[in-house]
């Protein structure tokens, strides 16, 4: 996933599915995935929110100011892309 020059490094399916359930069955009732650039370590973090107002505390990659961009962001249930 995220091959292709817009995307600063592709993540496996598999991971992206770990992302998903680890979402999915915490106790904290998550709906949403982000997937999230950290410019530092060069690499992607998954960052796990309840709530849509949520998503616009973070920056659009490769715009963002600050060490960290968003990548992607998808409904951990349905699985699909939220359009940003």
């Amino acid at each position: 996933m995220f091959d292709g020059p817009d995307y600063p490094k592709s993540i496996t399916e598999e991971e992206f599915e770990s992302w998903l359930e680890e979402g999915r069955t915490s106790k904290i009732s998550y709906h949403f995935l982000l997937i999230v650039w950290n410019v530092y370590d060069e690499k992607y973090n998954p960052v796990f929110v309840e709530t849509r107002d949520e998503i616009g505390n973070y920056e659009l990659y490769p715009d963002a100011r600050g060490s960290e961009g968003l990548i992607a962001v998808y409904d951990l249930y349905s699985e699909s892309r939220v359009g940003l």
